[in-house]
């Protein structure tokens, strides 16, 4: 049976084109620029290494918030094609400053649409987080779940989305405002690394600091044995920005640890996100009871 709604993100949700492509999920595209350039974050993988290659040789990217108008020409365009109410999931609003335009546009169509329901969510998730969010709901959809209970499934779920990464390189996080110019100063002097989580507020904090990235990964992977519960088939979204071998030694371990455990997806951070995270971030998503640090 044809569902009466359809499933819409946006770019930072970290997935790849081809998973969106196949599940035919229409998505926002965040901007971003290199020097004088303007780019469109298209999802690709390519695109993605593309421009961590850039980073890594100087490259800095500024992003901004989508306006408006293209948030209207946006859900505009589905509705008209589709004539269905809308789910659209983004990042955290805490860590945006896109939503309140999303929202401006929403508020607009409700007179032009008067009968077709476009709900945005604070999904509480960030990039792969929100990736996983997604998977899940399109998964409910494609099972027949309706409007009205897929929404109630997200609100008793977003939270239980684990969120934990870490970063190479402090100067993208002190661009960005995350940490002072003497802390990234004095951390990069030590070696630092931080270990950051995404709470129930859907923010950034950090859960530690720690001499080393080896140390920074095996605190990751510490952090995911304690919490992790019953490993049996539990899946797990790995998004690095050009880290893959750090990636992969921390599936390894984690494979090493549990053997039971279920799919582990491993693909490239989002150009937005990375942006300001820098080259070398590495993030793991699953899900859990509940959040901790």
């Amino acid at each position: 049976m044809e569902q009466d709604y359809l499933i819409a993100t946006a770019s930072t949700c970290d997935l790849t084109n081809e998973y969106l492509s196949e599940h035919d999920i229409p998505f926002i595209k965040y901007s971003y620029t290199i020097g004088e350039r303007v780019y469109y974050d298209d999802c690709s993988e390519t695109t993605r290494q593309d421009v961590y290659t850039q980073m890594r040789s100087g490259a800095l990217l500024n992003t901004a918030a989508i306006n408006t108008y293209t948030y209207l020409d946006f859900f505009d365009g589905l509705v008209k094609k589709n004539k269905k109410n809308i789910i659209f999931l983004d990042m955290s609003m805490v860590l945006s400053a896109s939503h309140k335009f999303a929202e401006e546009a929403i508020e607009e169509l409700k007179c032009t649409y008067p009968d077709v329901k476009i709900v945005y969510v604070d999904t509480c998730c960030v990039s792969g987080g929100l990736g996983m969010l997604v998977m899940n709901v399109v998964k409910n959809f494609e099972a027949g779940m309706s409007f009205e209970d897929n929404l109630n499934w997200i609100e008793a779920n977003k939270l239980k989305i684990a969120h934990r990464f870490t970063v190479d390189d402090l100067n993208y996080l002190k661009r960005g405002g995350r940490v002072s110019n003497g802390a990234a100063l004095v951390g990069s002097l030590l070696n630092i690394k931080p270990v950051l989580y995404v709470p129930d507020d859907g923010s950034l904090m950090v859960s530690s600091k720690v001499r080393g990235r080896k140390k920074a990964l095996n605190t990751i992977i510490d952090s995911i044995k304690a919490e992790i519960g019953n490993p049996d088939g539990k899946e797990f979204l790995f998004n690095h920005a050009d880290c893959l071998e750090d990636a992969e030694y921390v599936r390894d371990k984690l494979l090493e640890a549990f053997p039971s455990i279920g799919k582990i997806t491993i693909q490239g951070l989002g150009v937005v996100i990375g942006a300001h995270c820098g080259p070398g971030l590495l993030a793991v998503f699953y899900m859990t009871d509940e959040r901790n640090p």
